[in-house]
């Protein structure tokens, strides 16, 4: 693995400021100019009693560092705020890229980094707040944070074309879960899984999702509102031979099948929606036609 290269506190800020919406980065930069003005224009003691040299000459030096980073810093968050909504723009149009496109291969053309964009705006508008990490650090290859209702799951991805995700990316995944205390995970690629990988996975609080079960993830976040994270409930039973709207649909995200629950807070309570069989391991949803 590549050890990450040199950046400057220059760089590490920006890139920390476009990690947040980009609306945030303006309203850092308001904030932090309106901070450092104020400490840039407080007058400085020209004479100092005996003892008092050293408060002078930090007072200076703090003078000094506000009038020029009053506009550096401002700066900074709003090239930040720029690159931010540089990229919220691109992860729609790759969602809207993929949604569109019927060609099998669609998902193979775009590089890892599209990918992981790609993969984070599915989650976030499935109603998870969503942290690109980069992976490939010391955080045990996690691309994303995702965070719902005060709990924190963890996603790799895996942009492989040709060859399938084995057992030992999903343990390691696994591993860090219980590491970081997530309570569950997911592993996604544009390819396949290997048969010892989802055995591995079965049971266990990580679903799996390959590149038709991630289209069917970014199919479902154009067509419906996020919904709450659903309760588990005792399942609305499917009369004998009925194949309606009522039949009962596959989980888009681990293809298992979902029953009938009604949504007890926010927004949509009161709505009843599909819910998956494996929750809370996974918690794919689906609306009532």
């Amino acid at each position: 693995m590549a050890r990450k290269q040199k950046t400057s506190p220059i760089e590490d800020l920006t890139a920390l400021v476009a990690m947040l919406p980009w609306w945030a980065g303006i309203a850092l930069a308001l904030a932090s100019y309106l901070l450092l003005h104020r400490l840039a224009e407080q007058p400085v003691t020209t004479t100092a009693a005996p003892g008092q040299m050293g408060a002078m000459l930090t007072q200076t030096l703090w003078k000094t560092l506000a009038t020029f980073g009053q506009y550096l810093v401002p700066l900074i968050c709003v090239i930040g705020a720029g690159i931010s909504a540089w990229k919220r723009r691109e992860r729609r149009a790759l969602l809207v890229k993929v949604s569109d496109s019927s060609a099998a291969d669609v998902l193979d053309g775009m590089s890892w980094q599209q990918f992981e964009r790609l993969v984070g705006e599915a989650f976030r508008l499935h109603g998870y707040s969503v942290v690109e990490t980069g992976g490939g650090g010391a955080d045990g290859g996690v691309d994303l944070i995702l965070s719902k209702d005060g709990e924190k799951f963890l996603v790799q991805c895996k942009q492989w074309k040709a060859l399938k995700v084995s057992v030992s990316v999903v343990r390691e995944l696994y591993g860090v879960m219980a590491a970081k205390g997530a309570v569950g995970g997911f592993v996604v690629t544009s390819g396949r899984f290997t048969d010892e990988a989802s055995a591995f996975a079965s049971g266990r609080n990580v679903s799996l999702i390959d590149g038709r079960k991630l289209k069917a993830l970014i199919a479902g976040a154009r067509g419906e509102p996020a919904l709450c994270r659903p309760e588990p409930q005792v399942p609305t039973p499917v009369a004998p031979g009925h194949t309606g709207k009522a039949a009962q649909p596959d989980c888009p995200l681990c293809a298992k099948p979902m029953v009938k629950r009604m949504a007890k807070r926010g927004t949509n309570a009161g709505t009843e929606f599909w819910g998956c069989t494996a929750y809370p391991a996974c918690r794919g949803t689906r609306p009532v036609s």
